[in-house]
C-alpha cells in the first residue's frame, strides 16, 4: 500500500503546484484525507510549533513593511547601486543578499528589481546578467537570515540535536555569499552587450520602449519612524543570535522538580512579537494595514501551506519509517549528498524554502542523517528557480523592459537556470566544507 499511498501525496504535491498559492496547503489537506479516511493511516500531529514561529516572524515583519522600514532598506539600496553601477552585476545580488537577510523575507526583492533593471540599462550593462543572479541571491539569503520563517522551521527540527542558529548560520552565511558571487562570476559576460541585442534594438526601433536616458532621480522621503522601525528590528534579530550562539543567555526555570532552559522556538516566538509590539509603540504604523500587507499575505500563504503539506508528509512518513529506515538508511547516510538532490526538487515543486524543511527534514533526522549533512544542505531549499513560475522569477521578466532577462522557448531554459544552478551547488559544496570544522 505504501506507493499507491505515496502516489496519492505526489498527485497532492502536483495538483497544489499546479494552482500555486494557498492552495498548496489545501491539497495536502486533501491528500491527508485520503491517507486517513481511505487508507487508514493514522494522522500524525500537525506542526503547530512551526507555524506558530513562523507567524511570529511574519508579523513583526509585516509591521515593519507598514511603518516604511522596507521602503526605506530599498531607498538604502537604490543609492548604493547607483552610486556603483558599473559593478551591478555583483553589486546588486550581494545587495539583494543583504536586505533580505535583514528583511527575512525575499518580497524586498520585488522593490529591488526594478532599480537594478533601470540602472543596468542606464549604464548600458545588459539586465540579464544583474537580474538573474540578484533574484537567485534573494533566494539564497533566506536560507541564512536570522529571521526567515525558513530559518526558524530549521532551528525548531535542529535544536533537540544540539545544532543552534549560530552554528547554522556560521554555515550558511558564508556559504551562500561565497555561492553568489560565484554565480555572479558566472553571468558576467553572458550574452552579447545591450547595445548590440537585437530584440532590445528591435523594441527601440519598434518604439515598445524609449532609449534609456540617465535622469535626476527624486529624493526619497522614508515615513516618520521607519529608521527607527528598522533600527528595532534589527536589534530584534541581533538578539534572537546571541540567544542561539550563547544558550547560557537563555532563561532556565524549575518545572516540576526539573531545571528547563527556554528554548529558541519560543525566544524566536516572543521576542518577533515585542519587537512588532514595539515598533506598533514607537512607530506608530497603520495596524489595519499589517493583515493587507504583502508581506502578511505572503507569509501566511506559506503557513498554511505547511500546515497541509507537512501533516501530510509526517503521516505518511510515520506509518512506514521503519521500513523507509531500512530501505534508505545506509545509502543516504553514505552518500549525504543526495539529501541536498532531494531538496532541490522538492523545492523546485513546492517553492518555499520554510515548507521544504519542513516536509523533508523531519525524515532526514528520522533516518540518521548527521548534523554536517543537515546544515551544509540546507542552501538547496532555496532552489525555487528550476520552474520559472516563482514570483520573483516572472517579476524580474517583467521589470526588464530589454527583453534581456526572459524565459525560453522550451520553458526550463531561462535566464535564471545556469547561475541559479552554480549558487547552489557551489553553497551546498562549500556548506559542507565549512560544517565539518564548524559541527
Amino acid at each position: 500500500m505504501f506507493w499507491l499511498e505515496l502516489l496519492v501525496v505526489l498527485a497532492a504535491l502536483a495538483l497544489g503546484a499546479r494552482l500555486g498559492g494557498i492552495f498548496l496547503g489545501i491539497a495536502g489537506g486533501l491528500g491527508l484525507a485520503f491517507l486517513v479516511f481511505v487508507f487508514g493511516l493514522a494522522p500524525s500531529a500537525p506542526p503547530i510549533d512551526v507555524m506558530l514561529i513562523i507567524t511570529a516572524v511574519i508579523v513583526a515583519a509585516s509591521v515593519l513593511q507598514v511603518a516604511g522600514g522596507m521602503d526605506y532598506l530599498v531607498s538604502v539600496a537604490e543609492k548604493i547601486l547607483r552610486s556603483n553601477p558599473k559593478y551591478i552585476t555583483f553589486l546588486a545580488p550581494m545587495v539583494c543578499y543583504l536586505f533580505t537577510f535583514m528583511a527575512g523575507t525575499g518580497n524586498i526583492a520585488f522593490a529591488l528589481l526594478p532599480v537594478i533593471a533601470e540602472v543596468a540599462r542606464e549604464t548600458g550593462v545588459r539586465p540579464e546578467r544583474p537580474m538573474s543572479i540578484s533574484v537567485v541571491a534573494s533566494q539564497q539569503a533566506i536560507t541564512a537570515s536570522p529571521v526567515s520563517a525558513a530559518m526558524a522551521a530549521l532551528v525548531a527540527l535542529l535544536s533537540p540535536l544540539g545544532v543552534g542558529m549560530g552554528q547554522i548560520m556560521l554555515v550558511c552565511v558564508p556559504a551562500t555569499l561565497i555561492g553568489c558571487f560565484l554565480g555572479a562570476l558566472s553571468v558576467c559576460k553572458r550574452g552579447v552587450e545591450l547595445d548590440k541585442d537585437p530584440v532590445y534594438q528591435r523594441r527601440l526601433a519598434a518604439g515598445v520602449i524609449k532609449a534609456s536616458e540617465s535622469r535626476e532621480k527624486v529624493a526619497f522621503v522614508p515615513k516618520k519612524g521607519a529608521k527607527l522601525s528598522v533600527a528595532i528590528f534589527v536589534l530584534g534579530a541581533v538578539l534572537i543570535v546571541l540567544f542561539g550562539t550563547i544558550p547560557s543567555l537563555r532563561p532556565t526555570f524549575m518545572v516540576e522538580g526539573k531545571l528547563v532552559t527556554l528554548s529558541m522556538t519560543h525566544i524566536i516566538e516572543i521576542i518577533m512579537l515585542v519587537v512588532a509590539g514595539v515598533v506598533s509603540l514607537l512607530c506608530k504604523p497603520n495596524i489595519d494595514e499589517v493583515a493587507k500587507s504583502s508581506v502578511f499575505q505572503a507569509g501566511m500563504t506559506g503557513v498554511i501551506c505547511i500546515f497541509g503539506l507537512a501533516w501530510m508528509g509526517d503521516t505518511l512518513i510515520t506509518a512506514y519509517l521503519p521500513d523507509i529506515k531500512a530501505m534508505t538508511q545506509a545509502f543516504v547516510q553514505d552518500h549525504p549528498w543526495t539529501f541536498a538532490v532531494g531538496l532541490m526538487c522538492v523545492a523546485s515543486v513546492v517553492l518555499s524554502q520554510a515548507a521544504t524543511t519542513r516536509l523533508l527534514y523531519p525524515l532526514a533526522i528520522a533516518l540518521g542523517l548527521s548534523p554536517i549533512a543537515l546544515v551544509a544542505s540546507w542552501p538547496a531549499t532555496g532552489c525555487l528557480y528550476i520552474i520559472p513560475t516563482y514570483a520573483t522569477i516572472v517579476a524580474g521578466c517583467a521589470f526588464d523592459s530589454t527583453g534581456t532577462t526572459h524565459i525560453g522557448k522550451y520553458v526550463i531554459n531561462h535566464s535564471y537556470l545556469i547561475p541559479g544552478l552554480i549558487t547552489t551547488c557551489s553553497s551546498v559544496a562549500i556548506g559542507f566544507a565549512i560544517a565539518q570544522v564548524v559541527l
